[in-house]
């Protein structure tokens, strides 16, 4: 069972790793194609962000966001593998602020053919999360196995 679990999570984490190196491999000096499809998007969350709060956000460089995916995305796969439930963590980070700012779908009308590109990419991110979520309950969950310990039997004379 321990090498069908350890399969299991190379390809869960092979989503994470391989976009990663992806976008490592696009970033460029200019962030890359990931930088010029994030920027719209992101400038547009920040400013319902902000408008929300009412206070201004920081200006945050979209390379640094860019940047700042790629390590989250390249450590917590690797982590993942290992069965450590801080690459898990990491994941869930990335997936809960990435999620809401590229499948904006909350943007479109119900209609169209983007909402329902948007719907379903922001649905299948959302099971990623979920099957994180159970990863971190399973581990949690599964009692530590401690040593049977050798009962003594009394000895009679």
């Amino acid at each position: 069972m321990g090498f069908v679990s350890f399969v299991g999570r190379v390809l869960f984490a092979s989503i994470f790793l391989l976009s990663a190196y992806q976008e490592f491999s696009e970033f460029g000096s200019d962030g890359g194609p990931a930088a010029k499809s994030l920027k719209p998007k992101f400038n547009q969350f920040v400013k319902q962000v902000s408008a929300n709060i009412g206070m201004s956000v920081p200006h945050i460089d979209i390379k640094t966001v860019i940047a700042a995916t790629m390590f989250l995305k390249a450590l917590g796969g690797l982590l993942l593998i290992i069965s450590s439930s801080f690459g898990a963590f990491l994941l869930l980070i990335y997936l809960a602020f990435i999620t809401p700012v590229v499948y904006d779908f909350y943007n479109h009308e119900m209609e169209s053919q983007q909402f329902v590109q948007l719907f379903t990419q922001f649905s299948q991110n959302l099971a990623l999360f979920g099957a994180l979520l159970f990863f971190l309950g399973m581990k949690n969950s599964i009692l530590r196995r401690h040593p049977k310990r050798r009962t003594t039997k009394a000895k009679t004379t």
